[in-house]
C-alpha cells in the first residue's frame, strides 16, 4: 500500500514516514500543497495524509477541488485545529480527522482502514488456485493455511492476484511496495520474491518472465 504524507512540520514528517515505513507502507512525503499536487497527479495512492494548514495554503480547499474533479483517493487530515465547525469541514471533503498531537498507533490505525477503503484497487478478497488474498483483515492463505507475511510480501502478492495468470513488470511490482528512494536497479525485489516462495511452498504459484518481471500461476517457459 503506498500513502502520501504532505506535512511542513520537518520532524513529525520524518516521524510519520518512518513509523509507515516500519509498518511495511510505501510512502512519499513532501513538505507543501504543489509538491503533492504534483505526486498526485503522476503516482496511484491508496491513502493521502494532509496537514490542513501549510504555507501554501489550507489543504482543505485543496482537496476540495480535488473532489469536485472526481479524485476520490482516501484522505486523513492532520491538524491542531479541533473545534467542531473544523471537523466537521474536514470530514465534509475528507474522509478522517486526526488532531495534533496524537499517538502514532492511531494513526497508523486510521491510514490501514482508510486504504481498505480505497475505491482503485481490486476486490477486498482476491482468489486464485488455491490462494485467497483478504485485503480488509490484511491476511493471506493458500490451501487454507495462513500464511506469515511481511506488508512489503503481501502488497507484491496482492499486485500479482489482482491479474493472475499475466505477467507484470517489476517496476509495478516495485511501485507496490517501495517508493522512489529504492534504486531501481536494486534486488529487493528479487529477494522478495524468494521469501514468498518459501512461504507459498509448492507447487511453485510464481514464476519468473525473463525480461519482464513475475507471473502468478502455470510456468511459461521460464523460471
Amino acid at each position: 500500500m503506498r500513502v502520501l504524507v504532505t506535512e511542513d512540520d520537518e520532524d513529525l514528517r520524518v516521524a510519520v514516514e518512518a513509523s509507515l515505513r516500519g509498518a511495511g507502507f510505501a510512502v512519499d512525503a513532501v513538505a507543501d500543497l504543489p509538491d503533492a499536487d504534483e505526486a498526485v497527479s503522476v503516482n496511484a495512492y491508496d491513502c493521502v495524509v494532509f496537514d490542513r494548514m501549510l504555507p501554501a495554503g489550507d489543504s482543505l480547499a485543496y482537496v476540495t477541488g480535488r473532489r469536485r474533479s472526481g479524485w476520490d483517493v482516501p484522505v486523513l487530515f492532520l491538524t491542531a485545529r479541533d473545534t467542531v465547525a473544523d471537523r466537521i469541514a474536514g470530514l465534509a471533503w475528507g474522509d478522517d480527522y486526526l488532531v495534533k498531537p496524537f499517538a502514532m498507533a492511531e494513526f497508523l490505525a486510521r491510514v490501514r482502514s482508510l486504504c481498505r477503503r480505497s475505491t482503485t484497487g481490486p476486490a477486498p478478497v482476491l482468489r486464485f488456485a488455491g490462494l485467497e488474498l483478504d485485503t480488509g483483515r490484511h491476511e493471506a492463505r493458500r490451501g487454507g493455511v495462513l500464511l506469515t507475511l511481511t506488508g512489503k510480501e503481501f502488497a507484491v502478492l496482492h499486485r500479482l492476484l489482482a491479474t493472475p495468470g499475466e505477467p507484470v513488470r517489476r517496476a509495478e511490482l516495485m511501485a507496490a511496495a517501495w517508493d522512489e528512494l529504492v534504486p531501481p536497479a536494486a534486488n529487493v525485489l528479487d529477494v522478495l520474491i524468494a521469501q514468498l516462495r518459501g512461504k507459498l511452498g509448492e507447487p511453485r504459484a510464481i514464476h519468473t518472465v525473463r525480461g519482464t518481471g513475475y507471473l502468478l500461476g502455470q510456468a511459461r517457459g521460464n523460471g
